[in-house]
């Protein structure tokens, strides 16, 4: 685990707990701006916490048990939150991050045979080439040291994976910039307007969101016209069509499967969010190491052993411990979805370990914050220093399955996240294989809340070709 003479140990940005509470216009002030610095000392060190926020009892949770009783054994209590559906659904509508009830069960059923763990491994060739084709992009460039804004590159990088992988390279676009097209969406529509902490009406407009619509129009228009092309080609000659995600989803449109409108919602939420949360990732990965030298030359020295004995992608994430627990341990220091919002249907109480009962009362905010939680002083060692080895083999066992929440947990668990996992290890692999990344006197990150916990302003950095190992 962590040791402070190591000479490697890296605590990357992030905001240091409050020390003292803000006041209320500080409050909606620093919210507005960046969540992420909200959260004062208490976050970090208390179980819970127990507060009002604009006039909302609101339970923020810590607690790896409690955490459990919310989103497992007694997930039929806690619906979605409504401030967090007044951000979401105006994007997402009925795509599975926002969807309830029974359209949500019927989407969850549909998708699930696509993303269940041996289905995904069908997808490490098609990352490998995605991934190759990509770092190609660098070839003539890295040998005399381009700086280049990874968080972009990642962006697109993760686009060209999706698009292949679950749509067989068909999805319908007229622009390059993918990535400044996703980035305009979630600046403008993914976050908080005052409206939403006030819980306003959705039909009342949100200024903050005004500029957005031109932007989710443009890729509603694209995923309706990719499904268009793909409609045509199946009644054509069903037999031919690729046997993907898209297909998957229209052969069961109809009244007992999905609507047009509930697959466009679908489709626009992978589209549009399902790689954005891996590039984010991948991103701050790659920082991450830049500053830990000796952390990453030992991952180069297992990723070029693992390719140089022909081993299939399929088997990369488990060859690669390293460079999985590189990637998982920067999950847990940027999470890319940095909060997860429930809200109380009626009472329920719970009992911690030491004997303490919490009774949370019908409508209560539960807020359970991956941010906090990964970062917590309860739970981890040095929990703000960048540590592979916590999820080293040897190690994973000390980590509770409700104290590491990545990808959630109980059933609204990310339906991606074997293949964001195998993704993530294949790119990584492919990309520090060739070359190096660096820092600049430019790369100054810090980490903010949109959707997303994105790098505010970009990641500048080198890229060079990897020098000859010794």
């Amino acid at each position: 685990m962590a040791n402070a003479d190591r000479p490697d140990r890296f605590e990357p940005p992030a905001p240091q707990p409050r020390p003292v509470p803000l006041s209320r216009l500080a409050i909606i002030r620093t919210v507005l701006r960046n969540p992420l610095e909200l959260w004062g000392v208490p976050s970090y060190t208390l179980p819970w916490i127990e507060t009002r926020f604009f006039g909302r009892s609101t339970l923020i949770v810590n607690d790896p048990d409690l955490i459990r009783r919310v989103l497992v054994e007694n997930t039929g209590n806690y619906r979605m939150d409504e401030v967090r559906q007044l951000v979401l659904r105006p994007i997402l509508r009925d795509g599975l991050l926002t969807a309830e009830g029974g359209v949500w069960k019927r989407s969850r059923k549909a998708m699930a045979p696509v993303f269940t763990p041996r289905h995904a491994q069908g997808f490490a060739r098609q990352m490998l080439e995605k991934s190759e084709e990509f770092a190609e992009r660098y070839a003539t460039e890295a040998s005399v040291g381009m700086v280049r804004d990874i968080a972009v590159d990642m962006t697109e990088l993760t686009y060209l994976i999706l698009s292949e992988t679950l749509f067989s390279g068909e999805i319908a676009t007229d622009s390059g910039d993918i990535a400044g097209d996703v980035d305009a969406l979630l600046e403008t529509m993914g976050r908080i307007d005052p409206l939403d902490l006030l819980a306003a009406p959705q039909w009342m407009p949100r200024l903050r969101r005004i500029g957005g619509y031109r932007v989710l129009r443009k890729f509603r228009a694209l995923v309706r016209t990719t499904m268009e092309v793909r409609k045509a080609a199946m009644t054509r000659d069903p037999q031919a069509a690729p046997r993907d995600f898209l297909t998957l989803l229209l052969e069961i449109e109809g009244p007992k499967g999905l609507t047009s409108a509930e697959i466009e919602d679908n489709i626009l939420t992978f589209v549009g969010a399902g790689h954005e949360t891996t590039a984010r990732a991948l991103s701050w990965a790659l920082y991450c190491l830049a500053k830990c030298p000796d952390i990453r030359e030992r991952v180069e020295t297992e990723i070029d052993a693992v390719v140089e004995s022909g081993a299939d992608p399929v088997d990369w994430l488990e060859r690669m411990p390293l460079v999985r627990a590189a990637f998982e341990e920067t999950l847990r220091l940027y999470p890319p979805a940095p909060s997860i919002n429930r809200q109380a249907v009626a009472d329920d109480c719970f009992e911690a370990a030491d004997g303490t009962v919490l009774d949370i009362r019908k409508g209560t905010t539960i807020l359970i914050m991956p941010w906090t939680l990964h970062r917590h002083e309860l739970y981890w060692d040095e929990p703000r220093v960048f540590d592979p080895s916590r999820f080293l083999p040897e190690n994973r066992d000390r980590i509770d399955r409700f104290q590491y929440l990545p990808f959630g947990a109980g059933p609204r668990v990310c339906i991606g996240a074997t293949f964001a996992l195998q993704e993530a290890v294949i790119a990584l692999a492919v990309l520090m294989r060739l070359y190096r990344f660096d820092v600049t006197e430019e790369t100054r990150p810090w980490p903010v809340q949109k959707l997303t916990t994105q790098p505010q302003g970009g990641l500048p950095m080198r890229v060079m070709m990897r020098p000859a190992r010794r």
